[in-house]
């Protein structure tokens, strides 16, 4: 009995001595955990810190040696053009404001400014450092007019004049005011297009109907047609499917389809010297047939003469810009 409570006492010396090294030993790699913990957590802490001051350095660097430097304060808006809109008046439509910061400047503001204005097509803006904006620009060159019916404030009826450049862009008239051509040639007429749908016609916005098109092609292709300074086109038809209609300010109706627009006019030539052999002038024609063109004439004499042709507004030659 003696010899076996002795050997149970040291039994539980032993268990006790077991558990106190384990607990020794948890302490221990909790410690080194936390350790790990905080250096861990204070490398990224001084690693943030550290940034935010790079970052704000930057900062202070790009406002005192860039943004603020008037080094790079605009002097100058170089403007090209290759139309008739005065620089001036271009440079007011960038909405830049002289001493402005040049590498500061949104340019795709500036771009989106000028092509706001229904009347010029493209805008290319580049820095030219230190201190020079380059503003070049290509216009819509206006070859046909819509004539819109508005309410006028004394509750009539008025007019109001819309224009559409060779690919059916819808442009508002220009002031004269605002270009560098005199104001006698800024008020020539252009031929019209009647049938549109006019409340669909939008400045800035492309009419796209086949019609509309073949009318806008039918007009440049005619100022460079064997037809071009005999007769003077003074509106096209666009209201009836699959053709247009042209008047002449002599009162003929030709009909053209709307593809081979340069072949119908070479006809239009063709059945035209013939009527002047006969004495005959044209009433209407119609080159959509492509064989046995029905034509109706009336004696010559009958027709109004020709009126001096009216000059279309001016294209000043355009330029490399």
């Amino acid at each position: 009995m003696t010899m076996w409570f002795k050997r149970e006492q040291k039994n539980r010396r032993l268990k006790g001595g077991h558990v106190l090294d384990v607990k020794q030993r948890s302490d221990q790699v909790r410690a080194a955990r936390t350790r790990l913990v905080s250096i861990a957590l204070g490398v990224t802490l001084g690693t943030v810190f550290g940034l935010y001051l790079f970052w704000r350095a930057g900062e202070w660097a790009l406002d005192k040696f860039v943004y603020e430097n008037s080094t790079f304060a605009i002097q100058g808006i170089e403007v090209q053009t290759d139309g008739v809109i005065a620089p001036e008046q271009l440079r007011r439509w960038t909405n830049v404001k002289p001493g402005a910061n040049l590498i500061a400047l949104d340019l795709a503001s500036v771009k989106r400014n000028l092509e706001l204005v229904s009347s010029i097509d493209s805008v290319s803006v580049e820095r030219v450092l230190p201190c020079t904006l380059k503003v070049r620009v290509t216009e819509r060159v206006p070859e046909a007019q819509v004539n819109v019916p508005v309410a006028d404030p004394a509750g009539g009826i008025a007019v109001s004049v819309l224009q559409l450049d060779q690919n059916g862009f819808v442009m508002k008239p220009l002031d004269p005011r605002l270009c560098v051509i005199p104001l006698s040639q800024m008020s020539a007429e252009l031929p019209a297009i009647t049938g549109l749908n006019v409340y669909q016609l939008q400045p800035g916005h492309r009419v796209e109907s086949p019609q509309a098109q073949a009318a806008l092609q039918l007009i440049v292709a005619f100022d460079h047609s064997p037809m071009a300074g005999l007769v003077e086109l003074r509106r096209v038809d666009v209201s009836s499917p699959g053709v247009v209609v042209a008047t002449t300010g002599q009162g003929s109706e030709i009909t053209f389809a709307l593809e081979n627009l340069e072949q119908q006019l070479v006809r239009w030539r063709k059945i035209y010297d013939l009527g002047r052999s006969l004495n005959e002038a044209i009433v209407s024609a119609d080159l959509a047939v492509s064989n046995n063109v029905p034509v109706r004439w009336m004696a010559a004499g009958i027709v109004p003469g020709t009126p001096p042709k009216k000059s279309k507004p001016v294209k000043l030659r355009r330029k490399n810009v």
